[in-house]
């Protein structure tokens, strides 16, 4: 196969038809590449602050270009993709303003006639391999900062989402980067895993699944290069007795089925004190109806399309096997389409699952509110950790000393209090468990993709 074809999933038309980069012409992106980032790495941060506040001027004016390159390539409603693009924006700014700070030399201080400095510096050549659920989102995380750090970066995209590559490379060119320094490349699994062993790539970043975490990390073995690995979630969300019911049932709902489900940091998993247990569920299947399949085109449509082929069929399944194991269907449940078109899933709501269901434990990847009845923070800690992911949890009541004391308690690299599915780019953003190592975003992000150097001079007498 030569070419990569995608089809919008809301149609079934082809997106896009776009040639495969062979073996070689990926080594030799590489290659280009790495002349480009020791060239780069001379430049000074304001330099790199300029660039990428060009990048984002051009990436503003394209809004409706790109927003429509992503609807049609993975049916997110359109509302949703103009956000991603203002959100990826925000983000530019936010590494923007960490960078001087962030990456200036670390100045200890002499001592004992020996002056102290840390250096932070470019590794080189940064491999990102992007996500398609966030396609803007989950590239820019480490693009920029990359960037800023005086990295070049080569960004491999889904096979669902390749344009948006495309986008980021086109941007920073006419941003005025220097030739090579952001390419798109387009490939297929095997010549990715090839790049990975090219003795020019510095780092490795994949946001993907657990599967794709594995292969990443076994294409990157026997290379003392660092990789990053953003994987899967099973993101759940406690809700206590004293919450407020209506507010954490909205919230929630959007966490479950913003984006048809398909987030790495979506709740899948809820769990509700007895004592407000059926007020929440009918808050929550209320949401549920609000959210019928529409166009994604649409500027009213609250539920896109199911991005991946055979994807509404899984999530039917753990549905069927939850029901056929006692669970009770409230809402939804159902593979569907819009005018006889595309693939959809409905907003589906299941109550009385329990801890071994398939639905509790492994990714559903679609818009599916399965609540569980607990009595008590106890019981509701132990089955929130009761999990091999550990990427967001959140945590609803009015009682914040003990939303603090239950948050030291979860396994999990954030921990929400009243909000849910939201990413702060002054913070890391870091999974446990099988959600994966590393981290992106915040201080910490940007030090990631820099190398460390120290310097130990004792002063001539």
């Amino acid at each position: 196969m030569d070419h990569l074809t995608v089809d919008d999933p809301a149609t079934g038309e082809t997106a896009c038809k776009l040639p495969l980069a062979s073996a070689e012409e990926a080594h030799e992106c590489a290659r280009r590449a790495r002349r480009a980032a020791r060239a780069f790495a001379e430049t000074t941060i304001d330099e790199r602050i300029e660039l990428c506040e060009r990048f984002i001027s051009v990436l503003g004016e394209s809004t409706e270009a790109i927003a429509l390159d992503i609807t049609r390539q993975m049916g997110k409603p359109i509302r949703e993709a103009r956000a991603e693009v203002a959100t990826t924006v925000e983000r530019t700014r936010a590494a923007i303003e960490l960078a001087p700070q962030v990456l200036a030399p670390e100045r200890l201080g002499p001592r004992g006639g020996i002056e102290r400095e840390i250096e932070h510096l470019p590794l080189g050549v940064v491999l990102d391999i992007a996500a398609w659920n966030y396609p803007l989102l989950t590239a820019v995380n480490v693009v920029v900062p990359a960037l800023l750090a005086g990295n070049a970066v080569i960004l491999k995209h889904s096979s669902r989402t390749p344009l948006c590559a495309g986008h980021f490379a086109r941007a920073f060119a006419e941003a005025g980067a220097p030739t090579d320094l952001v390419s798109a490349l387009i490939a297929d699994h095997q010549v990715t895993a090839e790049l990975i062993g090219d003795e020019e790539i510095a780092y490795v970043a994949f946001t993907g699944s657990v599967a794709g975490g594995r292969a990443i990390s076994t294409a990157a073995s026997g290379r003392f290069i660092d990789i990053g690995l953003e994987l899967g979630g099973k993101d759940p969300a406690y809700v206590r007795a004293d919450a407020d019911v209506e507010a954490a049932a909205e919230a929630i709902a959007d966490g479950a089925f913003y984006n048809a489900g398909q987030s790495c940091c979506a709740v899948e998993r809820i769990y509700v004190d007895r004592k407000i247990h059926d007020r929440f569920v009918a808050a929550v299947i209320e949401e549920a109806r609000r959210r019928p399949p529409a166009d994604p085109r649409g500027e009213d449509c609250r539920l896109g399309a199911i991005a991946q082929p055979g994807q509404p069929e899984f999530i039917a399944g753990q549905v069927e096997d939850a029901v056929g194991r006692g669970a009770r269907l409230e809402i939804g449940g159902r593979p569907a389409t819009f005018d006889g078109c595309g693939r959809y899933f409905e907003c589906t709501v299941l109550t009385g699952v329990t801890q071994d269901m398939d639905l509790m434990r492994e990714e559903t990847f679609g818009p599916v509110a399965p609540i569980a009845v607990v009595d008590g923070d106890e019981q509701a800690i132990e089955r929130m950790n009761d999990s091999r992911y550990g990427l967001t949890a959140s945590i609803w009541t009015r009682d914040v000393d003990s939303a603090h004391r239950l948050a030291s308690r979860i396994e999990a690299g954030t921990v929400f209090l009243n909000r849910c599915d939201y990413v702060d780019p002054y913070l890391p953003w870091a999974g446990w468990k099988d959600s994966g190592v590393g981290m992106t975003l915040s201080r910490h992000g940007l030090l990631r993709l820099t190398r460390t150097r120290a310097r130990h001079f004792r002063r001539p007498d």
